[in-house]
């Protein structure tokens, strides 16, 4: 009876660690998606998505930096390289529901956004 209690509590606590998890790595992969967009890091954010199997499109939704989407927080931040990257992973009713957002920031993702929209 001991052993089947033992072994019942330390499931239950290993199933509890394990639930716990995903929201801790969703969190530093957001915060890491961030870092790579305002230090303007196109080839690391590649590989990071790579690496998790992550697509920009899935990310796009889930993903806010500092209370923008990714999209509008590289233009803010002039991200040119990363911001390019997402706009033409993006579908097009994306980039053109964010043109208004963009006028903001860099005039080279303006011009790449308003090329893929017009395209």
């Amino acid at each position: 009876m001991k052993k089947l209690l033992l072994a019942s509590t330390l499931s239950a606590l290993t199933l509890s660690s394990f639930i716990s998890l995903p929201e801790a790595q969703a969190s530093n992969i957001g915060k890491r998606v961030c870092e790579y967009v305002a230090a303007d890091d196109k080839k690391r954010m590649r590989s990071f998505l790579k690496m998790n199997k992550l697509k920009i499109r899935k990310l796009y939704k889930m993903v806010e930096c500092s209370g923008q989407n990714l999209l509008v927080f590289a233009a803010k931040n002039g991200s040119v390289r990363t911001g390019t990257l997402m706009i033409n992973k993006l579908p097009k009713r994306v980039v053109s529901e964010n043109l208004v957002f963009l006028q903001s920031g860099s005039k080279a993702l303006i011009d790449v956004a308003n090329s893929r929209v017009s395209s």
